[in-house]
């Protein structure tokens, strides 16, 4: 069984998932927006054994709790942990993501040592997700579906009755809708997005409610 862990994190509200295969305890965490710390502890408690940390994009409120989450579990990761991104947020990534553009300091996070392919298939424990390339809100932003359980970690891509911001660097609104219309709107209705703000929303939903599509 999938279980998805949500906590809702840092000055922007960014939504922070753990995501773990029950049989085999294996985990990763998709954008670590804040409180490393904490995440850390979740992980601990519920017995997790920690293989990944995925980041959608390099925005600085998806990965200012890196650098505190991986010190806090560095002697419990696995050999094979890695830190996944997507090759074209590496410029976004060397200006920490944009935070002093809000007057926001945060401290020097590992680098991610995975970049993300289009088409990839990553794997937790007995569930497969396949990496889907969505620029639009950053160059390299990146998606996670799993076609198991009609599943889909959006970051910033499309939210509940919304779409990311296109005025940052790097952003485009007519890419962003080229990027929805083609690996999400093509999804099967039930599947669940769970976005990088915002309540979770499906596909069905958003085809009929969301006012940007």
């Amino acid at each position: 069984m999938l279980e998805i862990q949500k906590w809702v994190l840092g000055q922007v509200a960014t939504n922070t998932y753990l995501v773990g295969d029950l049989e085999t305890k294996q985990a990763v965490v998709i954008d670590p927006a804040w409180d490393g710390k904490r995440i850390a502890a979740e992980v601990q408690n519920g017995g997790w054994t920690l293989t990944g940390v995925w980041l959608t994009h390099a925005h600085f409120d998806h990965f200012s709790g890196l650098a505190d989450l991986v010190e806090a579990l560095n002697l419990e990761l696995p050999d094979d942990f890695s830190i996944g991104m997507h090759p074209k947020e590496r410029p976004l990534w060397k200006v920490k993501g944009g935070a002093i553009m809000f007057g926001i300091s945060i401290k020097k996070q590992p680098r991610p040592g995975h970049d993300f392919q289009e088409g990839e298939e990553l794997k937790i424990g007995n569930y497969h997700f396949a990496v889907h390339h969505a620029p639009g809100h950053s160059p390299g932003h990146v998606m996670f579906h799993n076609s198991q359980e009609n599943i889909l970690f959006s970051g910033d891509v499309i939210f509940h009755q919304g779409i990311g911001r296109t005025d940052l660097l790097g952003g485009s609104h007519q890419t962003l809708l080229e990027s929805i219309r083609k690996w999400v709107l093509t999804l099967a209705d039930e599947t669940r997005i769970y976005p990088g703000h915002g309540p979770e929303t499906t596909v069905g939903y958003e085809k009929v409610n969301n006012p940007f599509l």
